[in-house]
């Protein structure tokens, strides 16, 4: 019950209990939470005391201050699973950028697409940018669009459009986060085009006619 000798002096400093406890008086909470009025705190204390338990205060800004009587180990542990949870839940959210180029090689691309998706399981969003030099700048709209949908379609990872696809001085970008909604598809395969060649070439061999 209580601090022990290995309890930090910062903790200490940060939770008051029992003895440490300034106020004269203080509003109660039992074990179960239940409300036990305001009370002079050696009364406070003498309850706790009674139940082999800690007075803890709880709110130090309250008027009066708010304590709880419960077992300090109970009440850490209760304590470093609500710091948990709040961590897990202001998870920083970035913006990942990740560049593709019309010559962009399938192997190159399949890379590129595959740690896209590793930002997005991870709850960031990514742009994606077309970079575009020289004649490319000036090519139409519609074909430059279908390149960079050519990578948006190799993403294995289900995803929903944030920001839709745009012209820009460097190219065109598209922002994308991902759709909780729908569940993982598996990765999907890019072949190559000597792999491609290979396929058709077994098609039309006779060892792949039917017998």
């Amino acid at each position: 019950m209580g601090f022990t000798k290995y309890t930090s002096q910062a903790e200490k400093e940060r939770v008051r209990m029992n003895e440490g406890i300034r106020a004269a008086e203080v509003r109660v909470l039992g074990p179960d939470g239940g409300n036990l009025g305001v009370l002079p705190i050696r009364e406070a204390m003498a309850k706790a005391a009674e139940l082999g338990l800690d007075l803890i205060e709880v709110s130090p800004n309250a008027t009066p201050p708010v304590c709880k009587i419960t077992d300090y180990g109970k009440f850490k542990y209760e304590q470093k699973k609500k710091e948990k949870e709040v961590k897990s839940k202001s998870h920083i959210t970035e913006t990942k950028v990740t560049q593709v180029k019309i010559g962009t090689s399938e192997r190159d691309m399949h890379i590129k697409a595959t740690k896209a998706a590793e930002w997005l399981k991870e709850g960031h969003r990514v742009k994606v940018d077309l970079f575009l030099w020289g004649r490319y700048k000036y090519m139409e709209f519609p074909f430059l669009k279908e390149r960079l949908e050519r990578f948006l379609a190799v993403i294995p990872e289900h995803y929903k459009i944030a920001e839709d696809i745009q012209k820009g001085p460097k190219g065109l970008a598209v922002v994308l986060e991902r759709d909780p909604a729908k569940k993982n598809s598996p990765p999907k395969i890019i072949k190559t085009n000597a792999q491609k060649a290979a396929a058709e070439a077994a098609d039309e061999s006779p060892e792949g006619e039917a017998a």
